[in-house]
């Protein structure tokens, strides 16, 4: 979108979002920035809020990366585990008389791929570190619980296991040792219907290249010298286990007053599989990812031909009508509670609808005038530039006066023509006439 200072003519250009699922940065930047200003304004409360991730074994990456169904079954069950535990602790801790008076909230995240964008599917909770419970005045009051010990967690990864077990025999799997090890066979309703999909879908997995040279192998690695230290040791009473293949990690823990961390955890859980920052193009054609952080062995960076990444990248793209945020207990659209735990949404007009334009902009009617819900569903692209990047879009950097919107570019034909003509990119050919196939036309038609 090309922006124009209405007072000193002052040109700027901003990037729009299509919108679409995929890997987009731009795109899932903006859905990230958009769902975690949600969760901390309209979702969770003044709590302490504990951060759960969960990793499953290696074998069900392929698996769980195509089967929506089968994802989401899976996700239950860890977040039905985890609050099991959390009832159970507060029924010994506030000396209860059933868990059935606790009420627990939870919102899961899931993750795609990891910081090299190999599959494998992973979830981040955000769970509530207590529970709700009714006084003698019929009010919903919050009870923070104690850390949970490492036997506890240890206890949650196991049934969460014995829950996957359950699941994945109803559809012909098992969580044993092959499958954990990555030597199970390519589903066999994936390898049939899509069967280059699913060799995507495989080596996305494994972490080898599909094809060339390295087929088979992993890529290439880029080592610092010399090794770092493993600086990362664990207590023995941290909140960390891992029971046949499922690992959970509990030591981050954010108190709820503390809102600007609480929302870039938001940002954390829901981040896209891929920045372009971390993305290089070498001299030699080979695209140069580095990594979030130093892995143990010391690596710092891998190197992917083009074909690798694309292959990569498909597998990233969730399945369709695949919800990657959910929300559990008295978080869920369908609690009756949920009405009394979460906060008030923000009534600031401001931040949802742009100022009033003046003489050159026209003002779109509305589709229904007889509603008076004017509030939309997202936020502005600019209000989350000014609030993520302190990006004002609505007011000129040099003079202060309001911007306005001179030209909006949705193809790649009219943004590659607009770079042109503002001098940002080459001028491009010219589009070719279009070739008819009907009855010939003479020239002196």
């Amino acid at each position: 979108m090309h922006l124009v200072c209405r007072s000193c003519g002052h040109s700027q250009l901003v990037a729009l979002s299509c919108k679409r699922r995929g890997f987009c940065p731009s795109c899932l930047g903006r859905r990230m920035a958009d769902t975690a200003v949600h969760m901390e304004q309209q979702v969770l409360p003044r709590v302490p809020v504990r951060h759960w991730i969960c990793s499953l074994p290696w074998g069900l990456r392929a698996l769980l990366g195509y089967d929506r169904v089968l994802a989401a079954k899976v996700v239950s069950a860890f977040a039905h585990e985890l609050d099991r535990s959390l009832c159970k602790r507060a029924k010994a801790v506030l000396d209860l008389q059933s868990v059935a008076d606790t009420h627990t909230r939870a919102i899961a995240a899931v993750q795609r791929t990891d910081s090299a964008i190999r599959l494998n599917v992973h979830f981040h909770v955000l769970a509530l570190d207590g529970v709700y419970v009714r006084d003698a005045k019929d009010a919903l009051i919050f009870h923070t619980l104690p850390a949970p010990t490492r036997s506890e967690v240890a206890d949650i990864a196991r049934r969460t296991a014995q829950r996957i077990e359950k699941i994945l025999r109803a559809h012909g799997r098992s969580l044993d040792p092959a499958m954990q090890d990555g030597q199970d066979d390519e589903p066999p309703k994936l390898c049939s219907d899509e069967p280059g999909l699913a060799a995507c879908y495989e080596a996305a997995a494994r972490g080898v290249a599909a094809s060339g040279d390295r087929a088979g192998q992993a890529p290439l690695r880029l080592l610092v010298s010399p090794a770092p230290a493993v600086s990362e040791i664990y207590d023995e009473n941290d909140p960390v286990a891992e029971v046949r293949g499922v690992n959970l990690h509990a030591r981050q823990c954010v108190d709820g007053r503390d809102r600007r961390q609480l929302e870039r955890l938001c940002r954390y859980i829901t981040r896209p599989p891929l920045a372009q920052d971390r993305l290089e193009l070498r001299p030699d054609g080979k695209l140069e990812l580095t990594l979030k952080s130093v892995w143990k062995d010391g690596t710092r960076a891998i190197l992917l031909p083009p074909r690798d990444l694309i292959i990569r990248l498909i597998a990233a793209i969730p399945p369709p009508r695949f919800h990657l945020v959910r929300y559990f207990g008295v978080l869920s659209s369908h609690s009756k509670f949920r009405s009394e735990v979460v906060p008030k949404p923000p009534q600031d007009s401001s931040a949802f609808k742009p100022p009033p334009a003046s003489g050159d902009q026209l003002e779109f009617p509305k589709a229904n005038p007889q509603t008076d819900d004017t509030r939309p569903s997202r936020k502005r692209w600019a209000w989350l530039l000014a609030h993520v990047f302190r990006a004002d879009l609505d007011t000129c950097v040099r003079c202060g006066g309001p911007m306005r919107w001179l030209e909006a570019a949705t193809t790649e034909q009219a943004a590659t023509a607009l770079l042109a003509k503002l001098g940002l990119a080459p001028q491009p050919p010219a589009t070719p006439p279009p070739v008819s196939f009907g009855q010939l036309r003479l020239k002196f038609c």
